[in-house]
């Protein structure tokens, strides 16, 4: 067993699309119309037939709340790894990322939290090791 997709709850996922492949660097893996939505999944250029990352839209009543709640929390819920998290932060600030947390050593890893534009705070993580 493997995981294939995961979501991330976004509020609009054509600006979530810009912001996860302009500023971060995924492509676009489907994009398909369903209804309002679409089945909107981006994928790591590193890894094209990896696990894929599904850009939800809140529409579902449990969704906006617990979103709206782990945002004013400042919680991340959705993580991506880093080979060198000080060159991405730094490449990312250049882009406009905002950042709630610059580059934290935590021991065993390394952790930067970033505002997604769409509702989520997104931690990045270079491991140790």
């Amino acid at each position: 067993m493997r995981i294939n997709v995961t979501s991330v709850f976004v509020d609009d996922q054509e600006k979530a699309r810009q912001f996860y492949t302009e500023k971060l660097g995924f492509i676009v893996k489907h994009d398909v119309p369903v209804g309002e939505a679409r089945w909107l999944t981006l994928v790591s250029p590193e890894d094209p037939e990896g696990t894929e990352l599904l850009l939800e839209p809140t529409g579902h009543p449990a969704a906006r709340p617990f979103k709206e709640a782990l945002f004013r929390d400042k919680i991340p819920f959705t993580q991506f790894a880093v080979d060198d998290i000080q060159a991405e932060y730094e490449r990312l600030t250049e882009l406009g990322v905002e950042f709630d947390m610059a580059p934290t050593d935590m021991g065993t890893v390394s952790v930067a939290v970033l505002n997604d534009t769409c509702g989520n705070w997104i931690q990045l993580a270079q491991y140790q090791g």
